[in-house]
């Protein structure tokens, strides 16, 4: 089964992530430090230790737009803070990132779980347990053109609609 970065290597021209959940994987210790003060670690914007920095870098230029939308509720959940205060880095790598608070989402016709879609081609799922932990069928892979379709329009739509990162006051 390739990994998520086997599948956005392979891109060549897109990749988009839509985010849906308030909370993931509460397990990170990088999460618990960040609930313990920690702030500001150099390692938040190393592409040495931070692989997906250099990951995304790479894609970009290489020519694929690499675009993450995130639906939340306010007020922000402290998960949700702490990607806030982790999504700096990303930008200066290149992810173009947006915030969408979950009052402007009721209208959209979203997918049931949070998804990457490749090069408007290919959707993989991801699938997280109640906790926010990943599932133990955590990923479910699709080329479907009616998935694809559904992904492709549901993210645009969320993009249209979210704030850029650098605009976006967390509440």
């Amino acid at each position: 089964m390739p990994t998520l970065e086997d599948r956005l290597r392979r891109c060549t021209r897109s990749a988009v992530h839509l985010e849906m959940r308030d909370a993931y994987m509460r397990s990170d210790p990088r999460f618990a430090a960040w609930q313990n003060g920690v702030r500001n670690d150099p390692a938040e914007s190393d592409p040495d230790r931070r692989p997906w920095l250099r990951l995304v870098a790479d894609l970009v230029a290489q020519g694929v737009e690499v675009r993450r939308a995130r639906i939340v509720s306010e007020p922000v959940s402290d998960y949700i803070r702490f990607e806030h205060h982790l999504t700096g880095p990303n930008v200066e790598s290149g992810e173009q990132v947006r915030w969408l608070p979950r009052r402007h989402a009721s209208a959209l016709a979203l997918p049931g779980n949070d998804f990457w879609l490749f090069d408007d081609s290919s959707v993989v799922f991801n699938h997280f347990a109640g906790d926010g932990e990943l599932a133990p069928d955590d990923e479910e892979f699709t080329d479907d053109p009616g998935v694809v379709k559904l992904c492709a329009g549901a993210f645009e739509a969320v993009w249209a609609l979210a704030v850029p990162h650098e605009d976006y006051t967390l509440s």
